[in-house]
């Protein structure tokens, strides 16, 4: 991996050094002011889930039956650079939500954090902000950001999303190269208003571990062409694990309306030797040991897209992420209840997607895609299998006052058999989310 990683810049670099830009970013920078922008994201979003045969969540305990819904608000200012060789700027993020249906006896879907009393807060807020400076096309920032990194990145899958702290700096020195290292000592989740509101693995003895300390995170991707990319990526995640991941994207154009698109993705976990870090499936077996990889294709034909994918988790455990962030997972089989990462899991799944652009309504999508795991290993219960049935549409307002005001309609039907029902229980999922994204400055 480390020979892989190393040969790949070095191909970058020496493919790149003729193609630095006659100008940097920085140099064309505009201003402080003259650069800013200001940006609201309204959110809407309705949650159901219904366990089946009478289980309950098994991360609360509570009902089988829970429902929720609340109104969210993000606003994002981002500052330009000063001008000079060197440029300064600042970053800043308000967001809060607002209960609207849900109380202690539906709770559960991850919509709010529970008060004292154990019943859903009524509204919830934070704020953040980070300094910035950027050297030619090199940026460095600190503070409060959000984090799109496979081996660190930021969930916004409910109202409000999570937030890390730390500095990152990211590199575009040379054409279709990015590279990109930080280091982050906190991670607030979506309903928690700390910084750190994170919790880790269970220890020995079942109790809740403690929250990320630090993790250090490198990226690079390069596009060898306009259709062949990757990218590899890596962290250290104090007292938890080593991550290490990698990415190959080649699409192949076909003729003017058709195409294949080939997708893997891959990730080597190592654990820490912790007494207490044990199992994600709570066998008692120490250690986060994992090896997960998917691969993708998908051919799109007009307003169609076929897609198949084929995933793979093997080691001494399952592939455990959360500490590194929720959005921890970019790989195929990863969808709307299960990932499919299971100890020794090996998942398929079969793809359809319809743009209605072509049939005249544009804005208009729809998904569709079923995701069938075995051959996971349980605590001595036999073999685990799992599947997935989910169905989704999309209208996204083209025009008008309401322009990319956005309707999101999903659904999901996830079975267990007997020997995986203790760790993941039968549900129907039915989510409904309205978001309209504004650009005020």
């Amino acid at each position: 991996m480390r020979v892989m990683k190393w040969s790949m810049i070095a191909l970058a670099v020496s493919a790149g050094v003729s193609q630095f830009a006659v100008a940097s970013s920085q140099d064309e920078s505009k201003g402080f002011f003259e650069d800013q922008s200001l940006k609201s994201k309204t959110r809407f979003e309705y949650m159901n889930r219904d366990y089946k045969n009478g289980a309950s969540n098994p991360s609360s305990g509570t009902s089988g039956y829970r429902q929720d819904s609340g109104l969210s608000e993000l606003l994002t200012y981002e500052s330009g650079f000063t001008q000079g060789t060197v440029g300064f700027g600042l970053d800043a993020m308000a967001m809060g939500s607002v209960k609207l249906d849900g109380g202690s006896g539906r709770r559960g879907n991850g919509l709010f954090a529970n008060d004292s009393d154990g019943n859903p807060e009524k509204s919830q807020g934070k704020v953040g902000g980070a300094v910035k400076l950027r050297l030619s096309d090199t940026v460095l920032k600190y503070g409060q950001q959000f984090v799109a990194s496979p081996v660190f990145a930021t969930d916004d899958s409910r109202l409000i999303p999570e937030v890390a702290t730390g500095t990152l700096v990211t590199s575009k020195e040379i054409k279709g190269l990015e590279l990109s290292a930080g280091r982050f000592t906190s991670l607030s989740k979506q309903t928690g208003m700390g910084r750190d509101s994170i919790g880790g693995l269970p220890d020995e003895n079942g109790n809740g571990g403690k929250g990320l300390t630090n993790i250090n995170i490198f990226g690079a991707s390069y596009a060898f062409t306009d259709n062949f990319t990757g990218a590899l990526a890596a962290s250290d995640a104090d007292d938890y694990f080593k991550k290490y991941y990698v990415n190959l994207n080649y699409t192949m154009p076909i003729s003017e309306d058709q195409s294949l698109n080939i997708d893997f993705n891959g990730y080597k976990t190592k654990g820490e030797s912790r007494g207490d870090l044990v199992d994600a499936i709570g066998d008692g077996t120490q250690g986060v040991d994992n090896n997960l990889w998917s691969l993708a294709a998908a051919y799109s034909i007009g307003a169609h897209k076929f897609t198949i994918a084929h995933q793979r988790s093997s080691g001494d455990n399952a592939y455990y992420y959360g500490v590194d962030g929720n959005g921890t997972i970019f790989v195929a089989n990863s969808i709307q209840i299960s990932d499919f990462v299971g100890r020794d899991e090996r998942s398929w799944q079969a793809r359809y997607d319809l743009n209605m652009k072509t049939y005249g309504v544009p804005g208009l999508s729809f998904m569709t895609r079923y995701v069938m795991g075995d051959h996971i290993t349980t605590n001595g219960l036999g073999e685990g299998k799992e599947n997935e049935w989910n169905v989704e549409s999309k209208y996204v307002m083209q025009e008008g006052p309401a322009k990319d005001l956005s309707f999101r309609l999903r659904f999901a039907n996830y079975r267990s058999n007997g020997a995986y029902s203790g760790y993941s229980s039968d549900v129907y999922d039915t989510r409904l989310i309205v978001e309209y994204p504004l650009s005020i400055l």
